[in-house]
Formats: structure tokens, sequence, C-alpha cells
């Protein structure tokens, strides 16, 4: 009897999440059209705000988070002093393999929340992301849809690099292969947010000639 409950209640939860799927406008979940809905904030069901570490801990309470705890309580003031809003979602939403995903359009970030129990993944994840942002604010505001890298990509380290040749198009592994190095490295991201927060990106950092001329151009900078 308990079975048959069971598998009943499993055809209900399957029938609600594709009526789900319909009508948002994607024919069904873990796939891109999934994330863009979520990412438009049109799905939000298990998608909650994370202002600071304690709610993280709060979703994952056998989890461990004490060695990244500062860096990821920084990196999210900056955040928010820079208007981005960062979400723990349902797995559901992001394709197979999806850890996280900036917006450049809403200016939000998402993690997945099938991987966040791990500190280590939430840290590399929370600073990739955040680099995202990072590179907007580099490229004038993040109100614009525009992302710029931000080190020069013979600064790079080839072992990031090589890496996101690999898994990337081509087309984005400059922007890429910085995020991954920026994930990878202790406070790198929370420099570069700090620094977009108080307003200062393009003296802390030196435009690439092509972000200098595009800044000049938009009366970004003189």
């Amino acid at each position: 009897m308990n079975k048959v409950f069971s598998i009943l209640l499993a055809g209900l939860a399957a029938t609600s999440q594709a009526a789900l799927a319909k009508e948002n406008g994607f024919k069904e979940f873990n796939t891109m059209g999934s994330m863009g809905c979520m990412l438009l904030q049109e799905c939000t069901d298990n998608v909650r705000r994370i202002r600071s570490i304690e709610d993280i801990k709060s979703a994952y309470p056998d989890s461990i988070y004490s060695a990244i705890g500062h860096e990821i309580n920084q990196m999210l003031l900056s955040l928010d002093k820079i208007g981005v809003m960062v979400f723990l979602a349902d797995q559901k939403y992001f394709p197979v393999g999806h850890r996280g995903v900036y917006h450049t359009v809403s200016n939000n970030f998402f993690l997945n929340d099938a991987f966040m129990h791990r500190q280590s993944t939430l840290m590399s994840v929370m600073r990739h992301e955040g680099w995202h942002a990072a590179q907007d604010c580099m490229a004038g505001s993040i109100e614009n849809n525009m992302i710029a890298i931000i080190k020069p990509e013979e600064d790079v380290p080839k072992i990031w690099r090589n890496m996101t040749e690999k898994t990337y198009p081509k087309h984005s592994v400059p922007w890429e292969a910085e995020a991954s190095w920026a994930g990878r490295t202790e406070g790198m991201t929370m420099k570069a947010l700090e620094s977009c927060a108080a307003g200062t990106m393009w003296t802390d950092y030196k435009p690439t000639p092509l972000t200098n001329k595009w800044l000049k151009e938009n009366g970004f900078i003189k």
C-alpha cells in the first residue's frame, strides 16, 4: 500500500512539474530554457536569496563553512552595494553540470543548490560568478549588458587558459579564463568587487586598450 501511495505521489509531482514547465514556456527542467526562466525570475520555486554565510549554513546544517565565511560575507556585502543579488536555486533549473550562473541583464547570479553543501565548491563558484559581476562593472556599469576582461590576457596563468579552451566556446575564453583563475585564487574576486563598490575599478585595475577605448567613447572615463 505504501509503495502504491509513493508511486501515486511521484506521478503527481511529475505532472505538477510538467505543468509548471509548460506554463513558463519551456518543455522540461535541467535545460537552457528552464535556466532562462530562472534568470528572468519568472520561475521562483525554491529560489532563495542569500545575504550572508548564515543563510547558506541554514540550508545545509550538516556542512562546515568555517574556512570561507569571511570571504563569502565580504563578497556578498560588495555585491549588495553594487546592486547584485545572489540566489540559492533548485537544481531543476540548471542544465546538467552547471553549478552557477551570472546574468548580465538582471545583474543577479544563481547557485545550484545540489552542489553548495561543499565549502570548496561554494567558494569557487562564488568567486567565479562574482568575477563575472566585476567584469560587468569594468565594462562601464552593471546597468548595461556588457562585460570586459579585467586583467590582460597574457597575465592569466596558462593552466587556466588551457583548461578553459577545452571546456568553453572559443569566443568566451578570455572572460572565462580569468574567471576560472579568480575562482581558485583567495581574495581575488573579493578585492575586485570591493573596488567596484568603491567606484575605483578603473584606477585599481588598468583597463585593457580596447576596454579603455570603449569607456572613453561612452563617457565613463575622460
